[in-house]
């Protein structure tokens, strides 16, 4: 039986790193349009959502074609933590929509995410026993060997371990980011957790160049550039 899954993308008006971050144009989408169509473009996803405090956001939204969920202020400011607006989200759409199986957020800061990452992470969650769904990348610092702290005497040291202990990369233990390609977690768990890492969380691998995580000015133009090669690409097939 075919699983009832809705994707959101919770997009919030303000943004400090970049301004009006969730609205700038990478193509000839915004950040907040390519995500919806990523959405729209996978057959498993039933529905998506834009939970949002903002006019300007909720009217690109709702003429993309997602229903908007209004978040309220106290949901939407810098220091607000986002698991409360999943929150807030599955009792707006179990209230006003039904019961449904589980909730992936396609986060806008995030464009360069394809259909297939969308889907893995889908079939990941659903085939497994976890609890949540994550996508991670491989990372290019390791905290047992090309990371540092800065100690209590003033000097650095590794973070992870004793400086001496590993003295190749390649002989240190594999470490990921967790990237904001996708995240994906029943409403149960959801509403009875204060974390989407506070069970058991499986998950998928992206690719580094697919992964890119936007949040200031030099991540804008940086996927903006790989942006426009992937569509050159495309094109010259």
């Amino acid at each position: 039986m075919k699983k009832n899954t809705y994707a959101i993308i919770f997009a919030r008006g303000g943004s400090k790193g970049l301004h009006r971050k969730n609205l700038k144009k990478i193509g000839n989408l915004s950040l907040l349009e390519h995500s919806i169509f990523h959405a729209q473009s996978t057959p498993l996803i039933r529905k998506v959502f834009v939970s949002t405090e903002d006019k300007e956001i909720s009217d690109v939204a709702l003429a993309f074609g997602a229903v908007v969920i209004e978040r309220p202020i106290d949901l939407a400011t810098d220091k607000s933590p986002e698991w409360l607006s999943w929150k807030h989200a599955v009792n707006y759409i179990e209230a006003n929509f039904g019961i449904f199986d589980g909730l992936i957020s396609l986060p806008a800061t995030s464009p360069l995410r394809n259909k297939s990452d969308v889907e893995k992470c889908i079939n990941e969650f659903y085939k497994s026993t976890a609890t949540a769904c994550i996508s991670i990348s491989e990372s290019a610092r390791n905290p047992f060997f090309n990371m540092v702290k800065v100690g209590n005497d003033g000097f650095v040291d590794v973070v992870m371990g004793n400086k001496n202990d590993i003295t190749r990369r390649q002989d240190a233990p594999k470490v990921f980011d967790i990237t904001t390609v996708c995240y994906m977690a029943s409403p149960k768990f959801i509403k009875e957790s204060d974390t989407i890492l506070m069970g058991n969380t499986t998950f998928i691998e992206v690719p580094r160049h697919r992964a890119l995580d936007i949040d200031d000015d030099l991540d804008f133009e940086i996927a903006t550039l790989l942006y426009n090669k992937q569509e050159s690409q495309i094109v010259k097939k």
